[in-house]
C-alpha cells in the first residue's frame, strides 16, 4: 500500500478509535495532517486569547519544513500506536 493510502487508512482509524486521545496526541495529530496537507503554517498567529486556535498553530508551526511525505509517514505512525 502506498503512503498516500497508508495515510487515508490512518485517518480513518483515528476517527473509529474506541476511546478519544489526551489532548497533546490529539495536537500532534491535528498538526502533522495539517503539515501533511497544508505545508508550512502560515505567518498569522491566532491571538493570545484563542487558545485552542494558537496552541494548534504552534504545533503545526512546529513542523515547519517537515515534506508532506515524512508528516504523512508521522501520522501514519502515530495512528498505529494508538490502534494497539
Amino acid at each position: 500500500m502506498d503512503l498516500r493510502a497508508q495515510f487515508a487508512q490512518a485517518q480513518q482509524d483515528v476517527h473509529g478509535l474506541s476511546r478519544r486521545p489526551d489532548d497533546a496526541t490529539l495536537l500532534q495529530l491535528s498538526a502533522l495532517f495539517k503539515q501533511a496537507t497544508a505545508g508550512d503554517a502560515g505567518d498569522d498567529r491566532p491571538g493570545g486569547f484563542d487558545f485552542v486556535r494558537r496552541a494548534k498553530y504552534d504545533a503545526w508551526n512546529a513542523l515547519r519544513g517537515t515534506s508532506a511525505e515524512d508528516a504523512m509517514q508521522r501520522y501514519v505512525d502515530l495512528a498505529a500506536r494508538l490502534n494497539v
